[in-house]
């Protein structure tokens, strides 16, 4: 799951997340109404009100939470001490395995996100820059620069993760499962940033 399962307990922001999580799988964004959210939520239309502007932007910060909590489980899952293709690979399968968690919302993500307009290329952009710094301190941890694995750029590290989104895309596009896209993603990233990758003339690990 992307998101908390809804339960009393939560406060209600996180409840109306997870109402709009929960209609988003079933209607899509342009079918789900606020009516659905607060269902959902077993709470009120006031209440919404109280916590975002509209329905768009409950699903701008739906996106931003879920995009969080993934970030939070790919850094969980790698062990800094172990080897570096171990690091990299046990990154890799937690991403994968953190949209495998909840196909029907990444699928309706990524298709609805593009509807949001400029809203939405600044949201993309801002989820593959928050990725793209997570990359880059995963490469200059100890082990890796004991590894001689390159420390890559935060520009290098959002062309990676611009590429593992547009895999996920592709992959969702022709009705394919996004993990289906993680060996790809596995190859790519350890050739440009292992020990013999990089660009030619790079400089040596600083």
């Amino acid at each position: 799951m992307l998101v908390a399962t809804v339960t009393p307990k939560l406060e209600p922001r996180a409840r109306l997340l997870e109402g709009l999580a929960q209609s988003l799988r079933e209607k899509g964004l342009q079918g789900t109404q606020i009516a659905d959210i607060v269902r959902h939520a077993h709470t009120s239309r006031r209440t919404f009100y109280e916590c975002f502007a509209d329905k768009e932007s409950a699903f701008v910060e739906l996106i931003r939470e879920s995009s969080a909590a993934i970030r939070a489980l790919v850094e969980e899952a790698v062990d800094p001490g172990a080897p570096w293709e171990e690091q990299m690979e046990a990154a890799i399968d937690a991403y994968f395995a953190a949209l495998s968690g909840d196909p029907a919302l990444v699928a309706t993500i990524s298709r609805e996100l593009p509807t949001l307009g400029d809203r939405g290329a600044a949201l993309q952009h801002e989820g593959v820059e928050r990725f793209a710094e997570l990359v880059v301190r995963l490469t200059r941890g100890p082990e890796m620069r004991r590894a001689g694995v390159r420390a890559v750029t935060l520009e290098e590290a959002a062309m990676l993760m611009g590429g593992v989104a547009e895999l996920v895309a592709r992959a969702l596009h022709d009705g394919r499962a996004p993990s289906r896209a993680a060996e790809t993603a596995k190859a790519v990233i350890k050739a440009v940033v292992g020990p013999a990758g990089g660009r030619r003339g790079s400089a040596a690990p600083r």
